[in-house]
């Protein structure tokens, strides 16, 4: 949305609507579901909470998207007044309605966005619910039986677990509004996400965690994580960071590994800062429909690339992030290893602030050239010189599909070593005129070397 775009009449009678609250709300029974969208768009950015409130008891559409439940200081009494119309059987003789969160923070341009695309979203939405249905409660959605007035309304929300007094103050609205439907009011979550320790634990009881697709968690104990994983079935994604796996957490960990074998819709994994001993037992437990695999400051040894080179999942692997490893360079064949492995499928590689060298980059362009589906690498904030750097773009335009290549500033461009402050631009505005004029003479124009990512 433009800001700076004039306003379209819907809106401006929207606005002028909206400037009498109690008129506004008089009108909604009588109001066409046209203009639904641009009135709820209107008074979700205006902040009239009455309205919304009055809009959603009588929503005509079979979605609304409220956005996740990790609530912005701004949004939180629009987010708070929305829950709190939400009608607990269905509304004007409608079949059952599904309110959807989107896994974005609306602000004044998302939530517009959506609100115009709703009534193009109608079958689609009608599709989703059926789906939703046989997935979470094991039942089909049949165009020959009539709906039940009985049958639950489908809550689908984004949760964030930050441990925060207003989240916590939210969670408890939506909890109570659930408890009070008796049933009728099934909750959904498809993107959980759990900040420390488990404040808000009581919510977990609420939730269908079939339902879940992407779970992230970070500081919280090992064996809080076999639970969660336990009750998963449909996870497609899962994000750890600052969890501690250690020998005297045997038994949990072990716990985590058969999970792992099983996840059979896992497609993304991402560990951060992970404390484990035993990282290689993880890594030989990878499913081997692993689509992406993120290893950040995770202490990686020539002995983990060797095991990830093994593992089935590097066969398929289209993504792979080693970034902010010290990685022992001297030992570069467990890489190229690596590499050879995941070179029919890879497209994107990530080895920033690995302490990567020119004599550890010249090793392995042979087996990097050969990877001949990759689309960007990054390899950023590593010390290498502008010849190393000249030598990796003349192997790397061979690779046709290969679009954007992240470069680490060569050291020469900086008058003291290991001191971003002390760079020099116009040095490293040679670097970037000289690779521009090597990309040029071997017509590789659709090729973006750059020092930072967009």
């Amino acid at each position: 949305m433009d800001k700076n775009a004039p306003a379209t009449l819907l809106a401006l009678a929207a606005r002028g609507l909206l400037s009498n609250e109690r008129a506004a709300i008089h009108a909604l029974e009588e109001l066409p579901s046209g203009l639904f969208a641009p009135l709820f768009t209107a008074a979700f950015l205006g902040g009239h909470k009455k309205v919304l409130k009055a809009m959603v008891r009588i929503w005509p559409f079979p979605c609304l998207h409220i956005g996740t439940l990790s609530v912005r200081e701004s949004q939180y009494d629009n987010f708070e007044a929305m829950i709190d119309g939400l009608q607990i059987l269905p509304a004007r003789d409608s079949s059952s309605w599904t309110l959807i969160s989107d896994r974005v923070h609306y602000g004044a341009e998302g939530i517009e966005d959506t609100v115009n695309r709703f009534a193009s979203w109608h079958s689609i939405m009608k599709q989703e619910e059926a789906q939703h249905r046989v997935r979470c409660l094991g039942i089909v959605n049949s165009e020959s039986e009539p709906q039940s007035s009985r049958e639950p309304v489908e809550l689908l929300v984004d949760i964030s677990l930050d441990g925060t007094l207003r989240t916590g103050r939210f969670l408890s609205l939506l909890r109570n509004k659930v408890q009070q439907s008796f049933g009728s009011l099934h909750l959904c979550c498809r993107d959980l996400q759990i900040d420390g320790r488990l404040a808000h634990e009581h919510i977990l009881q609420l939730l269908n965690m079939g339902c879940i697709g992407h779970l992230k968690v970070n500081e919280i104990y090992l064996s809080q994580v076999t639970t969660l994983l336990s009750q998963m079935t449909h996870l497609h994604s899962l994000s750890m960071s600052h969890i501690t796996f250690t020998s005297c957490m045997r038994r949990s960990f072990g716990t985590v590994l058969t999970r792992l074998r099983q996840m059979n819709t896992l497609q993304q994994i991402r560990l951060s800062s992970c404390r484990t001993h035993p990282l290689h037992e993880l890594l030989r437990c990878l499913p081997p429909q692993l689509d992406a695999l993120y290893l950040s400051f995770c202490g990686l040894s020539d002995r983990h690339i060797t095991v990830l080179a093994q593992s089935p999942a590097a066969l398929h692997l289209r993504l792979l992030s080693l970034c902010n490893n010290e990685i022992s360079w001297e030992l570069s064949e467990s890489f190229q290893t690596l590499l050879a492995s995941v070179s029919g499928t890879l497209q994107h590689l990530e080895i920033d602030n690995c302490l990567m060298t020119d004599s550890a980059l010249t090793a392995v362009i042979p087996a990097l050239s050969r990877c001949s589906h990759l689309r960007v690498f990054s390899f950023a904030s590593n010390p290498i010189t502008m010849r190393a750097l000249t030598s990796l773009l003349q192997h790397l335009t061979k690779l046709m599909e290969l679009k954007c290549v992240i470069y680490p500033v060569p050291v020469h461009c900086y008058e003291r070593l290991h001191d971003p402050g002390s760079l020099n631009r116009l040095k490293l505005s040679e670097v970037q005129a000289q690779l521009k004029a090597m990309l040029q003479v071997v017509k590789r124009n659709d090729m973006r070397w750059t020092t930072s990512p967009e």
